[in-house]
């Protein structure tokens, strides 16, 4: 009876008619007891599951839905776990839909979870995840994205040995306080000293770019980023930084020009060069061929009146650049389209006209400049005109642009990257963007940690020890913690075809010797110190990706049910025929 029972109360039907059969007596036993029983039920299949969600409503419970999780999220970090360190590979994104046949190479974490289009939930968070480590301190995206799946990766083997989903959980907290205490512990802070901070800099710069395109040229580029950071003279204000992509060339051939590039041509018969530039920056239309009431229509009776309709705008437009003129100018950069009359009056007037500088453009020009965009001219005395001390056309491959140098903000400058194909120069300018973002966080948090796996290592190190004096299974959740750290040298070492058994083994037993400053070399495929080789990485970026996967993977084992709703359905309108 009681084993009946038991079968029946793994359905939904049969745990409603389970519990509606209480009233049997306890001594109802034998053959004559279960016929009776099987009598009770003859009409089971005659009855309905009870179903609380709507019918296209989904819902995966227990290990179902943990299963899912784990799957979905272990999928994203194999995707991008070969992109991992200076021999990772490279990834061709090809576009589908409106934007068909454009291709994007990169290894590039955040930019490949960007493009893909993933459907499970857990997936998403680690995708999320990526692009928030992206947008906070710009590297380490497929760092936090193949940990966090590691993690996950453990944790479905620990689910599966029966420990509780919370146990796990605090096992991981207790192990990420040890981790971010023998993170800081170990860190490094050279910004007392300008020559050792710069050095510094210079070696974060050459870490993020080893792993880019641009690794072949890493100490040119390395160079061009740490100038530029300096020039902003602490602030971290990365827009002050302009990038101008130009295929052509090689990647050599890039440069850093100080001071603002616009890629705009100068209006016809207008001064190419202005000394002591005083600018209006503008939003504003100035076209006169267009009635400007939406669906308006004028009816006429003869040619005359058409051409007194023209007359009338070009004089609407004449008194619009004269109140322009009034504001003491001798350059007007406007946002939008420039046509051909207002363009005349502007040659007439010696001034020079620049027009449909895009928004990015034109916010720049108004920060480096000092002025402010306008959108009427009614009252020249409370307009903000930006200065530089000279506005002149220069050529870069076979393009025209036009440098403002002398703003009065210093810091201002402009990076010129050029390659051979569109391909190679984005991709570049994601790669230089990484190492920018990296080194304005370290100008805001100097403190520098070692690369090439030794901070892993030196955590996964300090999590060990600390398993070793805890009780209970939050210790098997710790060691797993600290194989998941681990994981990451045992990547960078495979990519790079590397014994990465032997390597990571030799690797441990240095730090569990002491040796705090001992990492991957991937030139040599050897444990080297990574102090003498300059491998360093930014203290930020190294604590938020172990915050970041730790969060994200901590939230995705929490799940034991995942719901989907039921989409809406349109009510169909029976008033249309």
């Amino acid at each position: 009876m009681q084993v009946v029972l038991e079968i029946l109360g793994s359905t939904s039907t049969g745990f409603f008619l389970a519990h509606r059969l209480t009233w049997l007596p306890a001594a109802v036993a034998g053959l004559a007891g279960l016929k009776t029983l099987l009598s009770c039920l003859g009409n089971i299949t005659s009855l309905n599951p009870v179903r609380v969600l709507k019918q296209e409503a989904e819902e995966e419970k227990a290990e179902t839905a943990r299963l899912s999780s784990f799957v979905g999220a272990i999928a994203v970090g194999d995707l991008v776990k070969t992109t991992l360190g200076p021999k990772g590979m490279d990834k061709i994104l090809v576009s589908l839909g409106r934007n068909e046949g454009q291709v994007e190479i990169t290894n590039d974490g955040a930019t490949i979870l960007k493009s893909i289009g993933v459907d499970n939930p857990a997936a998403k968070i680690l995708v999320d995840m990526s692009r928030v480590q992206d947008d906070e301190v710009g590297d380490g995206t497929t760092s936090v994205t193949v940990f966090a799946a590691e993690l996950l990766r453990e944790a479905e083997k620990l689910v599966a040995q029966k420990i509780h989903p919370q146990t796990i959980i605090a096992g991981w907290r207790r192990a990420t306080t040890v981790s971010r205490e023998a993170l800081s512990r170990n860190a490094i802070d050279n910004s007392a000293n300008s020559e050792k901070f710069k050095e510094d800099l210079m070696n974060i710069s050459r870490t993020t770019l080893s792993s880019k395109i641009l690794s072949q040229h890493k100490e040119h580029f390395a160079k061009l980023a740490v100038d530029a950071v300096l020039r902003l003279k602490g602030s971290g204000d990365l827009s002050a930084i302009q990038i101008i992509k130009k295929s052509g060339g090689c990647l050599d051939d890039s440069f850093l020009d100080e001071g603002f590039l616009l890629d705009k041509k100068i209006g016809q018969h207008q001064p190419k060069r202005i000394e002591k530039a005083r600018i209006l920056i503008a939003n504003t239309p100035m076209d006169t061929d267009k009635i400007k009431v939406f669906g308006s229509k004028v009816k006429v009776d003869s040619m005359s009146k058409v051409a007194d309709i023209e007359l009338a705008e070009k004089e609407k437009m004449k008194e619009k650049v004269e109140k322009i003129l009034k504001h003491n100018c001798n350059v007007f950069i406007n946002r939008q389209l420039i046509y051909n009359y207002p363009e005349q009056l502007f040659a007439d007037a010696n001034i020079m006209a620049i027009e449909h500088a895009d928004f990015d453009g034109i916010e720049r020009l108004a920060l480096v400049t000092g002025g402010e965009i306008l959108s009427t001219f009614d009252e020249p005395e409370k307009a903000k005109l930006g200065v530089c001390d000279l506005i002149e056309e220069v050529m870069i491959g076979e393009d025209t642009l036009l440098r403002f140098s002398g703003v009065p903000l210093g810091e201002a400058c402009s990076i010129i990257i050029r390659g051979a194909t569109q391909q190679i120069v984005d991709e570049a300018e994601r790669s230089l963007h990484d190492a920018l973002c990296v080194l304005a966080t370290t100008v805001r948090e100097t403190k520098i940690v070692f690369g090439g796996g030794c901070s892993e290592m030196l955590m996964a190190c300090a999590v060990n020890a600390e398993a070793a004096k805890t009780p209970g299974k939050e210790a098997v959740a710790m060691e797993s913690f600290a194989y998941a750290l681990q994981m990451l040298p045992i990547t960078i070492a495979d990519n790079a075809g590397y014994d990465s058994a032997q390597l990571v083994s030799e690797l441990r037993a240095q730090h569990t010797c002491g040796n705090n400053t001992c990492g991957l070399d991937m030139e040599t495929g050897r444990v080297g110190c990574m102090k003498k080789l300059g491998v360093t990485e930014s203290f930020a970026v190294k604590q938020q990706m172990l915050l970041a996967a730790s969060e994200a993977a901590e939230m995705i084992l929490r799940v034991d049910n995942i719901i989907r709703a039921a989409p809406r359905k349109r009510v169909a309108d029976r008033g249309r025929c």
